[in-house]
């Protein structure tokens, strides 16, 4: 029971929720309404993800200080194998929260020396899986879903990098990058109060970048929640089409946004019926695959290795839709 209380009241807010109703209500707004229920959600949503989005950048900004590039790369270079993409991965969920922010790091990187595998599996993660995430999953879909939904993605993760590295496509990385010398320097100790002040930096510049996206979002889930028909969503993405797992991540790959942005558009569509395992892919496609990141990618690395990485990304993400709509029954 505190455990739900957590989940539904600390990190759901229901009790905002209730609060903002309440207020709409005793102004005139019917929130049972099309327009008022697209109110309540829309102010509700922001106010939500917008505590979350400061409180967790934050928190993973001050742990991010302990781990500069420098200090990244040092401890990726100990790993060997296998053992080197799963901390690469790790790494990644204490690193940027967006596919963009994520490549100048995945250059650096493969500039350094590090193993491709294990530098893609670091790319494939950091977007994809962070601690954000975790957080955020638990206050819509709860401890269940938020979990396993991490455990997989580090696995896509760990699984691509190896793959890529199995595959020894060194030479489909640009010749600037391979002949690119990188630059040792040593990450200065930073004070506890250099720790806050980098944190609260972060913050203030993750907002300015993430809130567009956040009230686009939010609105989206407003329209959705409120305006689109309950059969209209289940016919497209609930179990009574069996491709709309491939729809979601085929529909998820051109946008771009990040989970902040797209939460809001994940609870709507949970609401009127779409299949968890559909609604995941289409926040993975989004979060790894997006059209700015793969253009941005496209700089680094040669055609025939970014259609690898589009690929294994792609067959993850469809085949993790389709597991946690088997699982749905059970974990919901």
């Amino acid at each position: 029971m505190i455990w739900q209380f957590i989940t539904e009241q600390i990190l759901g807010m229901k009790w905002l929720n209730d609060l903002i109703g309440n207020i709409l209500e005793r102004v005139g707004l019917n929130v049972s309404g099309k327009l008022g229920g697209s109110i309540q959600f829309f102010i509700y949503d922001v106010i939500k993800i917008t505590i979350l989005l400061c409180v967790l950048i934050y928190l993973i900004s001050y742990i991010q200080s302990y781990f500069p590039p420098e200090r990244s790369k040092q401890i990726l270079g100990k790993f060997h194998g296998i053992g080197a993409n799963c901390i690469a991965a790790l790494l990644g969920t204490v690193t940027p929260f967006c596919s963009c922010s994520s490549i100048p790091l995945f250059i650096g990187f493969t500039s350094a020396g590090l193993p491709l595998g294990v530098t893609f599996s670091f790319l494939i993660s950091s977007p994809m899986v962070d601690l954000g995430s975790l957080v955020l999953l638990m206050s819509i879909f709860g401890t269940k879903v938020a979990v396993i939904y991490v455990i997989v993605g580090l696995m896509i993760a760990v699984i691509g990098g190896t793959l890529i590295e199995k595959m020894h496509m060194e030479q489909y990385v640009e010749d600037f990058i391979l002949k690119a010398h990188a630059v040792d320097i040593d990450s200065p100790t930073l004070s506890q109060k250099d720790r806050l002040s980098y944190a609260k930096e972060q913050v203030v510049a993750t907002f300015k970048k993430v809130f567009p996206y956040i009230l686009l979002g939010v609105a989206v889930g407003a329209v959705i929640h409120n305006w689109i028909p309950e059969a209209w969503i289940e016919m497209i993405l609930g179990s009574h089409n069996p491709f709309g797992v491939v729809l979601a991540t085929l529909v998820g790959i051109p946008m771009y946004a990040d989970i902040f942005g797209t939460i809001p558009v994940a609870e709507a569509l949970l609401s009127k019926g779409a299949q968890l395992g559909t609604i995941l892919s289409f926040m993975m496609a989004v979060t790894t695959l997006s059209l700015p990141s793969l253009i941005m990618l496209k700089k680094a690395i040669k055609p025939k290795l970014l259609g690898v990485f589009i690929a294994i990304c792609t067959i993850g993400i469809i085949l993790v839709g389709y597991l946690f709509n088997l699982l749905q029954g059970y974990i919901i």
